[in-house]
C-alpha cells in the first residue's frame, strides 16, 4: 500500500468512525477531527480553554460582571481552522467548561 492509498484508507476509516452514534455525544471532539486539527493545535485549544476558565473563575471571585474580554481573547487565540460560534456551541453541547462556555454564549448572542 503506497502513501496515498494509506492516507485515503485512514480518511475513510475516520469518516466511518465519525458516523457512529456515540460520536454525537462528543461534538467538540468530532469538530476537531472534521476540521483536521493537529494534536498540537488541539492541545493549544485545551490550554486556551483552561486559561480562560481560570481567568473567568478569578473574575467571578472578584465580582467582575463584564466578561466580554474573555470572548475577545477566545476569538483571537482560537485556531483559524475552528469557527468561533460553532466551537462554542460544540463545547456547550459536550458540557466542557460549562460556566465559561455559558458566558461566551451569552456574549456571542449579543
Amino acid at each position: 500500500m503506497n502513501a496515498d492509498q494509506h492516507q485515503h484508507s485512514t480518511e475513510f476509516h475516520i469518516r466511518l468512525l465519525m458516523e457512529i452514534e456515540e460520536m454525537d455525544h462528543y461534538p467538540f471532539h468530532k469538530m476537531i477531527v472534521r476540521h483536521k486539527l493537529t494534536e498540537k493545535e488541539y492541545q493549544e485549544t485545551l490550554a486556551l480553554l483552561e486559561e480562560l476558565n481560570t481567568t473567568y473563575e478569578e473574575d467571578e471571585r472578584e465580582g467582575l460582571l463584564d466578561h466580554s474580554g474573555l470572548l475577545i481573547h477566545f476569538a483571537g487565540m482560537l485556531s483559524v481552522k475552528l469557527p468561533i460560534e460553532e466551537t462554542i456551541q460544540a463545547l456547550y453541547e459536550q458540557r466542557l467548561y460549562p460556566a465559561l462556555i455559558q458566558v461566551l454564549r451569552k456574549y456571542i448572542r449579543k
